[in-house]
């Protein structure tokens, strides 16, 4: 989660506040007369994860509970031979010590006022154009500008229990890049839709509703959360709703409770179920050309490759002809990953087979933390091109519960 948009900005991790500077007192002509004794250095703050709050070394460059990478801020101490008189100059500008300056995402170093780094002299990316989500050890995600585009216009929103298989949800949006301002709309959609369907497992566990009627309340919040985040669009680009081409985006969500999974989709976004063994599926249906060219005879690598391929028919928007998201609930079996994603990792691996055949691989190389499994296929679909956005969200099942009276 990585200059920087306020909807974002309390993704970075928290530093350690600077120590209060001793008031001064007169010397003393012994004083005067003795050697002045080396300044001590100042001490490298500690890190906190942002995803767990588990403190980590200053140095640490990725989180040893959770895995989460570090690194968004790093520490700037005060040079040890500086003098007094300079700490008191300084003081006078900021009130403080030096501010936290963010890490370079390509070396490692600090940024610079002037917005580059002063190790490797690349302009910082904004927080908006590169970012991760933890939100749990068996979920999380990352979302990258990629490389054709200028500005990210990918959103994506999560949220997590502790336990693993337990409760998650994963929403991406991706804005409509023909309609500016759609960076606004999409990362406003998904943190409405994120929020409603969060509320509706507050209210299961206060009411302590169990898995009876599970698939009908969250097939209703579901809805629920398509039009509240289609609400939250038109709060977040105000004048610009009046607009004949307004901001736009696609939604794709997963609620996961249990061994059941509710999904929703408006637009090409898509949800995936990846498993371990067996077939993995494409669990949304794209609201496209190219699938209604598939649905008629079409097949999918020449409906995905036309000109007309990434024409959506349907958005979350001020000119959407209906907004209503498709709504599935299924039981997965077995092991493996819900992935919900963007057309910027889908275009280059659409098939859920061959997609799965990808994860596979990574998770071989870099292990089944969630984030560094997403941020292993956004390296791998910028590899290929990064002609888009590209956003990938994951929650991990290590074990679903079959169940038979509900078959995937």
């Amino acid at each position: 989660m990585s200059g920087a948009p306020d909807e974002i900005a309390e993704t970075s991790p928290p530093t350690a506040p600077d120590a209060a500077q001793p008031e001064s007192t007169p010397e003393t002509p012994a004083e005067a007369d003795a050697p002045a004794a080396a300044e001590a250095p100042v001490a490298a703050a500690l890190i906190v994860c942002p995803a767990c709050a588990t403190v980590n070394d200053p140095d640490a460059k990725f989180c040893e509970e959770c895995g989460t990478q570090l690194g968004e801020l790093v520490e700037v101490s005060a040079d040890p031979e500086t003098t007094d008189d300079t700490h008191a100059e300084a003081d006078e500008a900021t009130s403080s010590t030096a501010a936290p300056r963010r890490a370079c995402v390509y070396c490692g170093g600090s940024i610079a006022d002037d917005g580059y780094c002063e190790l490797c002299g690349k302009p910082a990316q904004s927080e908006r154009d590169h970012w991760q989500e933890a939100p749990a050890a068996w979920v999380g995600g990352v979302c990258d500008r990629g490389i054709r585009h200028e500005i990210n216009e990918d959103a994506m929103a999560l949220s997590a229990d502790p336990q693993v298989g337990e409760f998650a949800v994963l929403v991406v949006c991706d804005g409509v890049s023909s309609t500016p301002g759609s960076d606004k709309a999409s990362l406003a959609a998904a943190r409405a839709a994120t929020a409603i369907l969060e509320a509706g497992r507050v209210t299961d566990v206060a009411d302590g509703h169990g898995d009876e009627y599970a698939q009908a309340r969250w097939s209703g919040r579901m809805l629920e959360a398509g039009e509240r985040a289609s609400a939250a669009i038109y709060e977040a680009i105000g004048e610009l709703a009046a607009r004949t081409n307004p901001p736009s985006c696609t939604f794709a969500a997963a609620v996961i409770d249990g061994p059941l999974v509710v999904v929703g989709g408006v637009g090409d976004s898509r949800v995936y179920w990846i498993a371990d063994d067996g077939k993995s599926r494409q669990l949304t249906t794209d609201d496209s050309w190219s699938q209604e060219m598939m649905a008629h005879g079409m097949s999918r690598q020449q409906a995905e490759s036309a000109p007309q391929a990434h024409s959506i028919t349907r958005w979350l928007g001020a000119d959407s002809p209906d907004e209503v998201p498709h709504v599935v609930p299924t039981y997965p079996t077995g092991a493996g990953w819900i992935l919900v994603c963007s057309d910027g990792l889908w275009n280059y691996c659409s098939d859920a087979d061959d997609l799965a055949q990808l994860v596979h691989r990574v998770v071989g190389s870099v292990g089944t933390n969630p984030v560094q499994v997403a941020s292993a296929l956004v390296d791998w679909a910028n590899e290929q091109g990064g002609q888009d956005n590209i956003t990938a969200a994951l929650a991990r099942f290590d074990s679903v519960v079959p169940t038979p009276a509900q078959p995937a």
